[in-house]
Formats: C-alpha cells, structure tokens, sequence
C-alpha cells in the first residue's frame, strides 16, 4: 500500500494544493483534518469531503493510496 493520497483541492481552495498534490505523502492514520490543517487550509472551508468518492467526516484516518477530494461551501442563486 502506497503511504501517499491523491489530494484534489476543489474551488477556492485550490490555491492552498500543494505541487505534489498527486502524490502527497502521509503517514498511515493521519486523518483528513491534519493533512488540511499542515497545508493551512481553513477546516471550516472544507464543507465535503470525499475519500474514494465516498462522503467523509474530517476526522477520517487515512492510510494511503487514497483519493481525497475537498470541497469549499457552495453557494448558488
């Protein structure tokens, strides 16, 4: 198993992905929220979060080999 995500940073918080976001480094068990918090992303900016297209809270461990897709709130009129 890989100890690297797929981290994919939606809308306005693309600008806080980091160059290796492909191929982030994690060390097993590191939950969503401490991969956001250690790249300065405001959590309550991560309104969904998905983890192998599956809903996740962010307190979700991860271990590796994962896809990661967080998503600002949306607002629409």
């Amino acid at each position: 198993m890989s100890d690297a995500i797929h981290l994919k940073l939606f809308a306005t918080l693309a600008k806080f992905a980091p160059p290796d976001a492909a191929c982030y480094p994690v060390t097993p068990g590191t939950t969503v929220r401490a991969v956001l918090e250690k790249l300065g992303v405001p959590v309550s900016q991560a309104k969904l979060i998905f983890v192998d297209n599956v809903r996740k809270a962010l307190d979700t461990p991860l271990n590796g080999g994962e896809r990661v897709g967080v998503f600002p709130p949306v607002g629409g009129g």
